[in-house]
């Protein structure tokens, strides 16, 4: 009979990793390979400061623990020929927020924080438990309904959420459901018949060739602000891969000129993203020679520099750092890039995201409107 106890290894950042001990080694069901350790990705407080780490540390270690009930239960299952898929009833809340916890290290920083805030609407909603086996349909569309009708708990003022939030945040529950239904945590997929909320189209604001020019030659509070920015229209990079951009990064060789060596963080996988000489030489101005390239800046230290900045300017459209890869985007589709190249510049998964960029410059809509021509007593001879 195989031993299973629950420890914990110490983490860099102050915390604990969970772990499941099995003695005698079993084998790998992903590497075939014989182990002694299970990490669970979950994590506690080393030194819990106030009543909410605590709560955290003694919900996430009885997760824990019924995790390991469960593999005691499989391996014995197994020893007298019984079936292994178990149904487990764990708190949902703690669940969702373990898988919030994995996007830390597995997507863009913006991306962990919508999933962190989609968390706290579910708890808004449900409260800060509620067992797995518990959960029904009823849950799953009266949670729609609380979307659609919720406000936004992240501003003073009352205001109803974002449609296109709603439908985002629904879309993360609809994952963790279908994630807990593959674990055993759930009798029945309570994804399958869920309706999802439809987004919006939203339009994309750009800056144009001549508004960008304007930009570089208008005075900024904070200097790195603008070189950052520019950075983004000239290589369609996030404030956060720009943020964490390292010289060690950045290559150049005849054939490719300058480029970047991106890894992405799901799978691994290293691809070249090429920048232009322009976009490298603001590289080089930031006197930073190895390591980050741009130093001691946070995202919260640029959105009021940045508003004041096209504000001075004279530039009226509502433009905010994401804006500047949405220009890259729709000027190089403006410049005759074709719409395939684009995606995989910009790292898009699928073609249809992109197509969203075709809609703000259709081409043959402007075609189009210039087809007719009247001369109207001579208005056009006169302009």
């Amino acid at each position: 009979m195989v031993n299973i106890t629950v420890r914990k290894k110490k983490l860099a950042n102050d915390k604990y990793s969970l772990y499941l001990d099995y003695y005698p080694p079993i084998t790998s069901p992903k590497t075939g390979k014989e182990t002694r350790r299970e990490f669970l990705k979950l994590q506690i407080y080393a030194q819990p400061k106030d009543s909410g780490e605590k709560s955290h540390n003694k919900d996430t270690i009885e997760f824990a623990e019924i995790i390991r009930a469960k593999r005691m239960v499989q391996f014995r299952d197994k020893e007298y020929g019984f079936k292994e898929n178990v149904n487990v009833s764990v708190n949902f809340i703690l669940f969702y927020e373990t898988v919030v916890e994995e996007k830390l290290n597995t997507t863009s920083h913006s991306n962990y924080l919508a999933w962190k805030s989609s968390s706290n609407y579910l708890k808004e909603f449900i409260g800060h438990k509620i067992q797995s086996h518990q959960l029904n349909e009823n849950h799953v569309s009266k949670y729609r309904e609380f979307l659609l009708k919720t406000d936004n708990l992240r501003v003073k003022e009352k205001r109803k959420l974002s449609i296109n939030t709603a439908s985002t945040y629904y879309k993360h529950f609809i994952t963790v459901l279908k994630k807990a239904y593959k674990k055993n945590l759930l009798h029945k997929d309570l994804a399958a018949n869920a309706e999802y909320i439809k987004e919006e189209q939203t339009h994309r604001e750009y800056l144009t060739e001549e508004e960008l020019d304007l930009l570089w030659k208008t005075e900024i509070k904070i200097e790195k602000v603008k070189h950052m920015a520019f950075f983004a229209a000239l290589s369609g990079l996030r404030f956060s891969d720009i943020l964490n951009l390292k010289w060690e990064s950045i290559y150049h060789d005849k054939h490719q000129g300058y480029y970047i060596q991106l890894k992405e963080k799901k799978t691994g996988n290293i691809n070249n993203h090429p920048i232009s000489t322009t976009a490298h030489k603001i590289l080089k101005i930031q006197n930073t020679e190895k390591g980050q390239i741009f130093k001691d800046i946070k995202y919260t230290q640029i959105t009021r520099p940045l508003k004041e900045w096209i504000e001075r300017s004279g530039i009226s459209k509502n433009i905010s750092f994401h804006n500047f890869r949405h220009s890259y985007a729709t000027l190089q589709l403006a410049n005759g890039t074709d719409i395939y190249t684009v995606s995989k510049l910009l790292g898009h998964k699928n073609v249809s995201t992109t197509q969203i960029y075709t809609k703000v410059l259709d081409k043959n809509k402007i075609k189009a409107a210039n087809r007719i021509n009247l001369d109207l007593d001579g208005l056009l001879t006169d302009i």
